[in-house]
Order: C-alpha cells, then sequence, then structure tokens
C-alpha cells in the first residue's frame, strides 16, 4: 500500500498504477469538505462515473452521494458451493444451453410477474413504485455487460456455481433519479465543484433520506435477484448431475452503509468494492475467461474493511470492442465451454487486469480460501 497527497486529505492506494483519469477523481473524492480520514483505492481500480471503481470513500455530516454508489445499485456476486467434484463438458454444455432457454438475459425479461414478498413491502417513493411493475419481471434476469452465470472448478475439489447481477433496471432509474435531485441541490448550494461529478445528498433532507431508503431496497432486489438466478441454475444443475449445495455465498459491491471507522460514525461508499471485515467471506472474479476466488476478510482498518471486487478493467468496453477481434476473444476462452459473445468483446479476458497480482497485491485485505477456474459461461 503507498499513501499520496494530493488533495485535502491522504489517498491510500493498493495498486501497483492508477490510471490519470481515476486518480484525479479520487483527488477529488480526497477534497470534498465532509470527506473522512482518507479515500481508499483497491487494487482495481479504474475511472468511473464521479468516483473510481474500486474506490472506497467515508463521509461525515451524514452526507450520501449517489454517483459514488453508481448506477447498478447493489450489484455483486453470489456463488454456491457443490458436493460434486467433477464433470464433463458435454454436461456442462447441456447446462449452459438448457440456462440459456430458462433464464432471460441481456433485455430480455420474464414474461410472467416474479412472487417476491419485498414487492409488498415497496416504500412509498416515486421513483420505486413507477417501477415495481417492470420489477416483477425482471427480477431473477441477468442482464448484460459483464454479468454472467458459471460452472467452477474449485481448488478445494469442488463445483461451484457463480451469478454476477445487480438490480436490474429499477437500480438504475433510482440512481439517475437521486442524482438529478443532487445535481439541482448542488447547483444551488455549490456543496461540491460542479466538475467533481459527486453532488451530494443530506440524510437530514426529505431527498437525501429517501435515497438512501431506495438504495436499500435496491440492494434487497439485488440480493434476491441474485439468489433467484442461482436458484434456477443450481436447479439444471442438480437435474444433470444430483448435486447438492454445501454453502453460498452473496455479496453486494455498489452501495453506502453506515458503519463506524476510526472512532466516528461514517457512511462508507464502496463503489466497485465489497466489504471485508474480519472472517466475512466473499467473491473476488477475474473475468469470464479466467479464475476467480473465493476469499475471507482480514478487517484491516486502513482500507474501512473493503478490498476488490474483481480484477478491474485495463481497457474502457468502447476501447476493447475496437482493438479485440473475435479471434483474440475466443483464443482467450480456450477449454471452456462458452455461450457466445454476440458481437461485444468488451468482456474478454484481455480487457482486464490479471487476477492473481490483484489478489497478490492486497493480502493484507483478504487471505484467498479457494481458487474457481472457469469451465463453462453464459454471458449476459
Amino acid at each position: 500500500m503507498q499513501i499520496i497527497q494530493k488533495g485535502r486529505l491522504p489517498i491510500k492506494i493498493w495498486a501497483d498504477e492508477v490510471e490519470e483519469g481515476a486518480m484525479q477523481q479520487a483527488i477529488n473524492l480526497s477534497n470534498l469538505p465532509f470527506a473522512f480520514k482518507h479515500v481508499a483505492l483497491m487494487p482495481d481500480v479504474h475511472q468511473g462515473y464521479g468516483m473510481p471503481i474500486g474506490g472506497v470513500l467515508a463521509t461525515l455530516e451524514e452526507m450520501i452521494i449517489p454517483n459514488a454508489v453508481g448506477v447498478d445499485i447493489g450489484c455483486g456476486i453470489a456463488a454456491a458451493q457443490t458436493d460434486c467434484t467433477e464433470i464433463d463438458k458435454r454436461t456442462v454444455g447441456a447446462v449452459l444451453e438448457k440456462a440459456k432457454r430458462s433464464m432471460p438475459v441481456g433485455f430480455k425479461h420474464n414474461k410472467k410477474p416474479q412472487q417476491w414478498s419485498g414487492f409488498d413491502t415497496a416504500p412509498p417513493i416515486e421513483i420505486i413504485q413507477q417501477e415495481l411493475h417492470s420489477a416483477r419481471h425482471q427480477l431473477a434476469s441477468l442482464g448484460g455487460g459483464n454479468h454472467f452465470c458459471s460452472i467452477e472448478q474449485g481448488s478445494d475439489q469442488r463445483l461451484w456455481l457463480m451469478v454476477h447481477s445487480g438490480s436490474r433496471n429499477i437500480g438504475y432509474k433510482v440512481a439517475n433519479h437521486f442524482n438529478k435531485i443532487a445535481k439541482k441541490q448542488n447547483q444551488e448550494g455549490k456543496i461540491v465543484p460542479k466538475e467533481y461529478d459527486l453532488a451530494p445528498l443530506s440524510l437530514h433532507t426529505p431527498e437525501g433520506r429517501a435515497y438512501l431508503e431506495a438504495m436499500n431496497y435496491c440492494l434487497s432486489f439485488a440480493q434476491a435477484n441474485r439468489e433467484r438466478l442461482l436458484e434456477r441454475f443450481f436447479d439444471i444443475f442438480s437435474e444433470l448431475t444430483g448435486a447438492k449445495i454445501t454453502r453460498t455465498i452473496n455479496c453486494h459491491h455498489n452501495y453506502a452503509s453506515r458503519e463506524k471507522h476510526f472512532g466516528k460514525d461514517v457512511i462508507v461508499h464502496r463503489k466497485g468494492a465489497i466489504k471485508a471485515t474480519r472472517g466475512e467471506p466473499g467473491i473476488i472474479p477475474g473475468s469470464m475467461g479466467t479464475p476467480s476466488y473465493v476469499v475471507e476478510g482480514l478487517g484491516n482498518s486502513e482500507s474501512f474493511a473493503s478490498c476488490s471486487h474483481g480484477a478491474g478493467r485495463v481497457m474502457s468496453r468502447k476501447e476493447a470492442n475496437r482493438v479485440i477481434t473475435r479471434e483474440m476473444a475466443d483464443e482467450a476462452m480456450q477449454g471452456i465451454v462458452f455461450s457466445g459473445w454476440r458481437g461485444d468483446f468488451s468482456e474478454a479476458p484481455m480487457a482486464y487486469k490479471d487476477i492473481e497480482e490483484i489478489i497478490a497485491i492486497q493480502q493484507d485485505l483478504i487471505r484467498p480460501l479457494v481458487k474457481l477456474s472457469p469451465r463453462g459461461v453464459m454471458k449476459g
């Protein structure tokens, strides 16, 4: 870990290199008048909107920043360890083919509304109520981009199932709605320079409290979404293998929460970072074609008890699609049963940092438990 100070607060960095755009965003975070103690950058840090992906920010004065959470509120990973120890390539293909037919991917939704107790307890917030009808059809849908389902071979000699998804369109709509409100209020109050794109909301205001409640609802939806996806994926897997689940992990990596650090009550924003308190289990995925890790947090206070959420991009999606060819992308997936790119090569392994380096550089944040190697992947 290295420490630099180019703004009001220090920036603590668990990365060998930080691109210029991400560094400037970190400096902007450090200059926020309500930022607390320091800014932490995880090994997978790269430029985002307002706040870098792989950034961790603690704030005082009950201030919360929609753009420091991001648009896919509650995006995360769910994983299940099974009692199955081996699987052949043909069965992997059969599982993925059946999953592709029964699990909505991309912009597809469930034709019938899904049942979930959370729909009956949705907060009376206008943007939430507007999106409920759509959300009923989006629960248990994977989405697109970097979302995926996979079958993994564990170093523990067990087969694991993984799902990467979030709060779907309801989280996106909530994020944009409250970011617009925050920008308007900031324009009037001028708390944060406009160019930072980090307009805050105070939890002492109705708007701030509404965002927090809506964000927490989206976290619950995202968790339920992954649970339903994992359940469907496992049902297919079990039907063909007879396997049983022996352990599950489900963690968010885009959210804000009230926590206590360095003796102060703060709001910790993790944008592309997961909570890693001592003993807390987590999943750090590489890419669709590279290993992932089951980890255990060490509770390092310097990172606000956080660690990376993945390998982190070395190319933007636009750049990756410009330079990566189908041949290059397919070559990187050799030996893995794969559902196909559908013309989007932005998730090819070479668009990401080396997961082994990412894990090695944060040994003071996490303890690796199980290495997971992909056997089959269905891309969102």
